[in-house]
């Protein structure tokens, strides 16, 4: 692509400090003029060299950004904001409303599970590190908070002098966005995360902005979703696991995919077609998200009949006493918990307590990174290493085709080609094969310039 250059200080420049060959660690910083922007600031997730950069010193000085733009609240794109906070960045974070709304209860809990996970790696002696430190804490996080801005879908917006800022409707989750910078008369514009245009929670995403340069996503860019419904494939191990009186454990994203999940098990329940077994929320957090549903009825398209059905079938796990007492528990039942990857949280419990028994089921429900629990799990692995012991995988794993929040191959195309010609694309957000494919995808069937980006390549705008 001709717009690649590796010379430092151009007027409108580009610079990708992560989501590079993985889908984590969305973090790209933009410079215009003698102003940094910073669109995304995510943790870095998977294999421990990527986790490791979460440690490393931050690419650039944090106090010499501007500011920040976050195109949605999940902790790859949101999660390292406290620890850039802490670094010394001053400046003001702008999102959506909604995205606002959900770092105010994703971001402490993200510390609170940092500290209780240094605690724990302290009391077993599992840390090399002594004594084991979090990358941040709840306190960090919600300090952080102070410096976050809420503006409405489609309103400019100057988040430093010379740059034209919006945000377009993405679906995904709650309060997704595609951001579109404008400097100088040429636009840039990020894709964040692309929801599905038919997505039973969340609306389709908005046509791209008319822009010279798109940086897309590619997390299921080599591959489509296959057909089906996610009534039909939850309905099948919902009646198999409740009539061997198992457990179902459901490693869900606590923002989005556990809403999707609880309000389509309302769904079955309340038509006949899943047997009426407890379920169990373990996690405080997804209940405070499933009431900024109500609080933003304009994004969703869960009405508030279908809510509260939801809320009633759902006993939320509040306490870390009540949290234990369920891995006591014999089934039918199930249990939604975070995180969605189970890289952390208190999904791991009961993947200890559960995982082993073959009438119980793992049912995974969204993209497991490399290098995460979840993915070796759904890779077939006998066992999984959780807080330094081996447990092993005897439970009946499923991976629910049809409940992921990320466009596939065709869907990016779609999104794509309903923008007016960009000069060019960078294809980053997938592990290498989904990157590449999407890219060369992008060049035969769109006929434009594509090209995916390096770990901290810069490239030119202008």
């Amino acid at each position: 692509m001709t717009a690649v250059s590796t010379t430092p200080g151009s007027a409108f420049g580009l610079q990708f400090l992560g989501a590079n060959a993985t889908v984590t660690g969305s973090r790209y910083l933009v410079e215009a003029g003698r102003f940094r922007i910073l669109v995304d600031c995510g943790l870095f997730q998977g294999y421990k060299p990527l986790r490791l950069r979460n440690w490393a010193p931050f690419p650039i000085d944090p106090a010499a950004i501007d500011a920040v733009i976050l195109t949605h609240a999940h902790l790859d794109h949101s999660g390292y904001l406290p620890r850039l906070m802490r670094l010394g960045f001053k400046g003001r974070v702008w999102c959506t409303h909604a995205t606002k709304g959900l770092c105010g209860i994703l971001l402490p809990d993200s510390g609170r599970l940092l500290e209780e996970e240094a605690g724990y790696a302290n009391r077993a002696g599992t840390s090399k590190h002594h004594p084991a430190e979090p990358l941040y804490s709840e306190h960090d996080a919600s300090q952080s908070l102070r410096q976050v801005h809420g503006v409405s879908f489609d309103e400019a917006f100057e988040p430093v002098p010379g740059v034209r800022a919006s945000m377009r409707l993405q679906g995904h989750i709650l309060g997704a966005a595609a951001v579109t910078l404008e400097y100088q008369g040429v636009r840039i514009t990020f894709s964040g995360d692309i929801g599905r245009p038919h997505d039973p929670v969340m609306l389709a995403p908005a046509p791209p902005a008319d822009s010279d340069w798109i940086v897309t996503e590619s997390t299921y860019g080599d591959r489509a979703h296959p057909p089906g419904t996610l009534e039909q494939e939850l309905g099948e191990v919902l009646r198999r696991v409740a009539i061997r009186g198992g457990v179902v454990v459901i490693p869900a994203f606590a923002v989005g995919r556990a809403q999707l999940l609880l309000h389509i098990i309302a769904q079955l329940q309340g038509s006949g077609q899943a047997p009426v077994v407890p379920v169990y929320l373990n996690s405080p957090m997804a209940s405070g998200v499933t009431e900024l549903y109500r609080v933003h009825p304009d994004l969703h398209r869960i009405g508030g009949a279908d809510l509260d059905a939801l809320e009633r079938m759902t006993k939320v796990v509040t306490s870390v006493e009540a949290s234990k007492a369920l891995n006591r528990r014999k089934g039918p039942m199930v249990i939604v918990s975070a995180s969605g990857m189970a890289t952390g949280g208190r999904v791991l419990h009961h993947l200890i307590a559960f995982a082993p028994d073959p009438r119980n089921a793992i049912v995974l429900c969204g993209f497991q990174a490399g290098g995460t629990r979840g993915a070796a799990i759904a890779a077939g692995a006998s066992t999984v290493r959780v807080y330094g012991q081996d447990v092993p995988i005897r439970a009946e794993v499923v991976q629910l085709a049809a409940a992921s929040a990320h466009a596939d191959a065709g869907e990016i195309l779609d999104w794509l080609r309903s923008a007016p010609r960009p000069r060019g694309v960078f294809v980053t957000h997938g592990e290498h094969d989904a990157a590449d494919a999407l890219r060369v995808r992008i060049q035969r069937e769109l006929g434009w310039t594509s090209h995916v980006p390096e770990y901290l390549e810069r490239v030119e705008l202008t």
